[in-house]
């Protein structure tokens, strides 16, 4: 096999690229540029806006709807037709703007690319614009330079990069010339610099291996390209009933028209075959409007947006609808550990002096001269900085040190101010450590501070209790034994040590012969609400995996300290995971608590693992390389702080970075799709009415109880804003005590079709005999009470559909005042179909007077009531059923 790239040594790399410490020459970069192309990201052409605008009329409902509405057209029914068509663009619209928004991230990606770069051309240093560079370049790079090309590095002086954005990682990387022999992910590959990161420290030169498409962000790029929006189980359930029911429509309006086409043909009509045939027509189109439900997908889209309004109140903002609803049926969330399990704050936890006391540490004036000196040095030896706005600058270690003072109130501007620096020696990823020199106590102390195992190794005295002893072996062994308990726990250990200097001009050899004075230990510790929103999460069925850049023995203890991992879990680097085939994860996945190390590929994997598995996933990320994951989830969920590339590519971004607040939007989530079903169930229910009354109509040869004009008023405008209504309803207590929904589950699961069936039968009843009422005095009276039956019984069933359990007085009347205001509404909108020249329109003949209107009431109110009584009944069934089942038991 051959090596990776920085597996080989540099004069491996300069004969592979064919190029030379001092660079290429101009003539060969202008070659290569022209047969490699540009140092910049390519995409794949996306679909115009009218290709997304005509894909959404391949939805089978549409189909028909349109169908319906040219036919309407032909036969002259002008408002219905325009009010369809109407209907169908406005769904159309939003569509096509929900998606052109979810575009973006490859976008986002190129604006990482550095403007140009410092490189050497013919042994000549020049500035280049950085989309110009070839592979064989040799670049420059200095403190605060982007870095605009994959390469290995030629030269390092205390060189760090920032290379959170791939990694994950929040503490700056520190690059080194060394080789690597084995396998190891980004995050560890020292010697290498890669497009898109940024330097934070020093200075360094490297030999450009990759450009474009080629380098690590071209390979996240690619990614992105090559992964599809998984849809959500919203989606996907309303794409399967919407085909189901279109077909039924179809077949039922087809039967409709064969039933009346035979009538005809054996029994006779009016004795005008043409008019005949074309009120069969329309009583069959009449059927396909009654049917189908022309505002649902505007009333699931203002359902949604209620969701994201409340959402944005738990630090939750939607960038995608659907994604309000596909929270509700997560049943993993891979999260990232740093600042969504963390506090992305490295914090001093312990600290360690060799006489073994327990300071008293909170009063400054009570420090022993052995913890003063500790502090002192962790102070001094330190280039970080507090400014006077409170901006933290500096290394996330060195910070931790300030931060750890100014929390025992000792502000460490004082002990700058008291001993200034006179001198440094910076530090080197070589050597590991960091001195400077400080005028104290009336002799020139210089202070060290660096690795455990490099200043122990450095120290031949040790200071004990305010005095200077030899270090024993007994000693190095007890400062070891120490080191290796803090890092068990995950903690990141630092030494420091000090020594008396006669000579005021500082060279590497000074910092030998030291006195060891102390360890301090910090970790990015756990957000304190972490662990009770992790134990929410498991109430509610739903499994959280941590997924993380960061080394593996830190994020289990993080994993353990938070009930992430528990006994028995298994935990795996990325390079751990290359080496398992698809079955043994398979057979693996559900013991997997955490992921280290990883890479973009990895994460993809994992996501898909569980998608395989008919979970849905929720994948939390804030850098370019958790992007393509991110999109490959159910639901991407970005961290407020995060690349505009991982916000790009998500569904919903936390403003906050906190993982409880995942664990409060799956509440509203599941709250906002138990409320769709509600408003689902209303809108059929309500059609099931009609539909049933159509065919009684049909069978016992009246006239069709409805126009298209009235069923389309009751379709899209009276029902719709109890429909809404419905979508604000508060959540059940038991909402998050239960198993997430099964992704595969129809609309209508549950108990959810039997409530809609027998509100439907008792909805269409009550037309039936309001119809029956009527027809004495005349067909024209008996359609006018239908209608006026079926506006009120539809809507005055937003009471009971308000829940499958409990009647509206249990749940509380006014604990949702949208019902009772849409109920009004309502109310008022059908007393504007009674208004002279309004009432000729919806067909209501100058006989239909208040008698009519208070019998079609009361028809609707006997309905409503039946329906809330029978929930009673079955509510006191179930209870006397588990009487019965504990007597049993008992017995």
């Amino acid at each position: 096999m051959s090596k990776k790239t920085y597996q080989q040594s540099t004069d491996e790399i300069m004969l592979q690229v064919g190029s030379q410490f001092n660079g290429l020459s101009e003539k060969e970069a202008s070659k290569r540029l022209e047969e490699n192309g540009l140092n910049q990201l390519k995409e794949k052409p996306k679909k115009s806006s009218f290709q997304l605008f005509i894909e959404t009329f391949k939805d089978a409902m549409v189909i028909i709807l349109l169908i319906v509405a040219v036919i309407q057209l032909l036969m002259g029914a002008h408002i219905e037709s325009i009010v369809i068509f109407a209907v169908l663009l406005l769904n159309s619209f939003v569509s096509v703007i929900q998606t052109k928004k979810a575009e973006g991230s490859l976008d986002a990606l190129k604006s990482l690319s550095a403007p140009d770069a410092n490189v050497f051309r013919e042994g000549k240093e020049k500035v280049i614009l950085a989309k110009e560079l070839v592979v064989g370049d040799v670049v420059l790079l200095e403190a605060g330079d982007y870095i605009p090309a994959d390469g290995r590095l030629l030269e390092v002086g205390s060189l760090k990069v920032d290379e959170g954005m791939l990694t994950g990682e929040s503490v700056p990387v520190e690059k080194s010339l060394a080789s690597i022999n084995k396998t190891v992910p980004i995050g560890d590959q020292n010697n290498m610099v890669f497009s898109g990161t940024i330097v934070t420290y020093g200075r360094g030169r490297f030999i450009v291996t990759a450009t474009g498409n080629d380098t690590e962000i071209g390979q996240v790029a690619d990614l992105l390209e090559g992964t599809v929006e998984q849809k959500t189980p919203l989606q996907r359930g309303l794409d399967s009933f919407s085909k189901k029911l279109s077909l039924a429509i179809l077949a039922l309006s087809l039967v409709i028209l064969g039933v009346q086409i035979f009538r005809i043909l054996v029994h006779g009509g009016s004795g005008d075959m043409t008019t005949d045939l074309l009120n069969a027509f329309m009583f069959a189109v009449a059927v396909a409007v009654a049917a189908i439900p022309e505002a649902l997908q505007s009333i699931v889209t203002i359902v949604l947006s209620i969701g994201t309004k409340n959402m944005a109140k738990k630090q939750a903002i939607i960038r995608q609808l659907p994604a309000v609803e596909t929270l509700g049926a997560t049943s993993v969330v891979c999260t990232d550990k740093t600042g969504t399990l963390t506090q992305n704050k490295m914090t001093v936890m312990a600290y360690y002096l060799p006489n073994d006391k327990e300071e008293e540490a909170t009063d400054p004036n009570k420090w022993t001269s052995d913890f003063k000196q500790l502090m002192t040095i962790s102070l001094l030896a330190n280039d970080a900085a507090i400014t006077e706005k409170g901006e933290k600058i500096g290394d996330p270690t060195e910070i931790a040190f300030l931060d750890y003072s100014e929390k025992l109130t000792q502000p460490y501007r004082e002990i700058r101010e008291l001993y200034p620096r006179l001198q440094e020696l910076p530090f080197d990823s070589d050597r590991k450590l960091m001195s400077t020199l400080h005028y104290m106590n009336e002799e020139h102390l210089l202070l060290t501070k660096g690795g455990p195992d490099i200043v122990l190794e450095r120290s031949n005295r040790i200071l004990v209790d305010g005095k200077v002893k030899s270090l024993t072996e007994d000693m190095r062994m007890k400062i070891q034994e120490k080191n290796e308990a803090f890092s068990n726990r995950a903690l990141r250990v630092l030494a420091f040590a000090y020594r008396p200097l006669e000579n005021r001009s500082l060279v590497l050899e000074d910092e030998q012969e030291l006195i060891f004075v102390g360890l301090m230990a910090m970790i990015d510790p756990p957000r304190e609400e972490v662990k009770q929103a992790v134990s929410d999460a498991r109430d509610a069925g739903i499994k959280t995996v941590m997924i993380t850049g960061d080394h593996k023995t830190t994020a289990v203890a993080i994993a353990k300290e938070i009930g992430i991992s528990t006994e028995g879990d298994l935990a795996f680097t990325g390079v751990e995971l290359d080496a398992l085939s698809e079955e043994e994860l398979k057979e693996n996945l559900e013991r997997i608590s955490v992921y280290a190390r990883v890479s973009p590929e990895n994460k993809i994997r994992i996501v898909r693992a569980w998608q395989e598995k008919g979970h849905i996933s929720a994948m939390t990320g804030d850098g370019v390389n958790d992007a393509p994951a991110l999109k490959q989830a159910d639901i991407g969920i970005a961290m407020g702080t995060g690349t505009d590339v991982a916000k790009d590519a998500s569904a919903m971004i936390l403003t906050d970075d906190n993982f409880a607040s995942i664990i409060s939007a799956v509440k509203v989530g599941r709250n906002v799709f138990d409320n769709i079903k509600k408003a689902i169930a209303y809108l059929f229910a309500g059609n099931l009415g009609a539909i049933i009354a159509i065919l009684f109509a049909l069978l016992m040869g009246w006239d069709n109880p409805f126009t298209a004009l009235q069923l389309l008023f009751i379709n899209l405008v009276n029902d719709s804003l109890p429909a809404i209504a419905l979508g604000m309803e508060k959540a059940e207590p038991t909402i998050m005590k239960r198993v997430p929904r099964n992704p595969n589950e129809g609309i209508f699961s549950g108990n959810t079709l039997t409530s809609v069936t027998y509100r439907g039968l008792l909805i269409g009843l009550a037309v039936i005999v309001a119809q029956y009422l009527g027809m004495p005095q005349s067909p024209e009276l008996g359609v006018a009470m239908a209608f006026s039956t079926l506006i009120w019984s539809r809507t005055l069933q937003t009471l009971p559909a308000r829940s499958n359990s409990q009647t509206a007085l249990k749940a509380g009347l006014f604990s949702n005042k949208m019902v009772m205001i849409a109920i009004l509404v309502c109310s008022s909108l059908y007393g504007i179909t009674l208004i002279p020249g309004v009432r000729q329109i919806f067909s209501i003949p100058t006989n239909f007077s208040l008698t009519e209107i208070i019998i079609s009431v009361a028809l609707a109110i006997s309905a409503t009531v039946l329906m809330e009584v029978t929930k009673l009944g079955i509510k006191a069934v179930k209870r006397i059923n588990q009487k019965t089942q504990v007597d049993l038991i008992n017995d």
